[in-house]
């Protein structure tokens, strides 16, 4: 564990901050807490606690995510999320079907990660959003219960997430 204590913190194009291990194994992007992270964290917990979203909720979700919250809602209207889980540890995924004609599928961690293009350009690279609809749907499907749940094995599940 030596690596992990020896870290710097660098500022990139575009105001991103990632940390960076000294012997460069890796690196991981430092998250700040902004207003609207703050805002969507305590509507998206309360929405968990719940398991159902008032339209005010609805309306301060729209604000801060904008047309992505609406495309993501219409994702989740049309069954588009899955929850995969892996037995028996309970781990899972979740697999989002995009918006394109060819109906691409992709994997996400609703909270940290999406395999689509837009995370990569909008939120990882140019930090132009807090997160991509793929993931705000997941977050929505998985907090409303409306996941097409898919159980699988966790050596399956491991698979998946090699592939990643």
């Amino acid at each position: 564990m030596e690596a992990v204590r020896n870290f710097q913190t660098t500022n990139l194009a575009g105001g991103s901050q990632y940390t960076f291990s000294k012997s460069a194994l890796f690196c991981k992007p430092k998250k700040r807490m902004t207003a609207s992270h703050l805002v969507a964290e305590s509507v998206w917990k309360t929405i968990e606690s719940t398991h159902s979203v008032s339209e005010e909720q609805l309306s301060i979700l729209h604000f801060l995510f904008g047309k992505n919250f609406e495309r993501a809602t219409r994702i989740v209207d049309q069954r588009g999320v899955k929850k995969i889980s892996g037995e028996p540890s309970g781990r899972s995924i979740f697999q989002v079907v995009g918006e394109s004609r060819r109906k691409e599928e992709y994997f996400c961690f609703p909270e940290h990660y999406c395999a689509c293009y837009s995370f990569f350009y909008d939120i990882a690279n140019r930090g132009e959003q807090l997160c991509c609809k793929h993931q705000l749907a997941a977050r929505l499907a998985g907090s409303l219960g409306a996941c097409v749940e898919v159980k699988v094995s966790d050596e399956q599940l491991a698979l998946l997430l090699s592939e990643l």
